[in-house]
C-alpha cells in the first residue's frame, strides 16, 4: 500500500471511530423481543431488570442506532424504577442505559462526542458550570472494541458510575450531571429522537 492510500485508509477509520461515538447523524430502528425472558435486539441480549443501588429497575426500551443507513453502530437499553414517568426520567431517580458497540472507537473519540452532545441540552451557563465534571468523567473512558459494553448507573445521593464491560471505572456526583449526560439519549435534543422514542417506549 502505498503512503498515500495508507493516510487516507487511517482517516476512514478515524472519522468512523468519531462517527460511531455520536458526532454524526445516526438513524434509530426498533428489533427488540417481545418474548419472555432477556430482551433481544439484534442478537445481542440485555437483561430485564438490573439493580442501581437498592433500587430494582425494569427495562424501559432499547434499540439499534445505525450510523449512515448501512453501518450498525450500537444497541442501547433503558432502565428505570416501574411506572417512572417519561418527564422524570432525567429527574433524581436511580437509572441504567447500557449499550454495546459493533465497532472498535476510541476514548478521545468517545470524549469529544460527550463535550458536544452535553451541550445540546444544557445552556451555555449550565454547561460552564458542569465543564470540570464532565472534564473528570471524560478521563474515565477506555477504547472499545466490537463487542465490548459501557454502562451508565447513577443512583441518587451517590452518582453516576460509568461501567466498562461491568468494571466500574469511576463516579462523578451530582443529579445535575447526570441529567446532562443521560440526556444525550433522553433529552430535549437527544442524539437521535427515534431512539429516544425506542429507550422511553413511547
Amino acid at each position: 500500500m502505498t503512503e498515500s492510500r495508507k493516510v487516507r485508509s487511517g482517516m476512514r477509520r478515524k472519522t468512523l471511530s468519531a462517527a460511531l461515538a455520536g458526532v454524526i447523524v445516526f438513524w434509530a430502528l426498533p428489533g427488540v423481543s417481545a418474548a419472555p425472558g432477556p430482551a433481544t435486539v439484534e442478537g445481542v441480549t440485555f437483561r430485564r431488570e438490573v439493580r442501581a443501588g437498592d433500587s430494582e429497575l425494569a427495562l424501559r426500551g432499547c434499540g439499534l442506532l445505525r450510523y449512515m443507513v448501512f453501518i450498525k453502530a450500537y444497541v442501547a437499553a433503558f432502565y428505570l424504577p416501574e411506572n417512572t414517568r417519561s418527564e422524570d426520567a432525567l429527574g433524581d431517580v436511580p437509572k441504567h442505559l447500557e449499550i454495546e458497540y459493533f465497532h472498535d472507537i476510541t476514548a478521545q473519540d468517545f470524549a469529544k462526542a460527550t463535550t458536544s452532545s452535553i451541550s445540546r441540552n444544557l445552556s451555555l451557563t449550565t454547561f460552564q458550570r458542569l465543564k470540570p465534571k464532565i472534564d473528570e468523567f471524560n478521563t474515565l473512558y477506555r477504547d472499545v472494541k466490537a463487542g465490548d459494553r459501557y454502562a451508565l448507573t447513577y443512583v441518587p445521593g451517590k452518582g453516576t458510575t460509568l461501567l466498562w464491560n461491568g468494571q466500574p471505572l469511576g463516579t462523578v456526583a451530582g443529579v445535575d450531571f447526570a441529567a446532562g449526560l443521560f440526556g444525550i439519549w433522553v433529552g430535549p435534543n437527544p442524539l437521535d429522537t427515534d431512539l429516544k422514542r425506542l429507550l422511553l417506549e413511547e
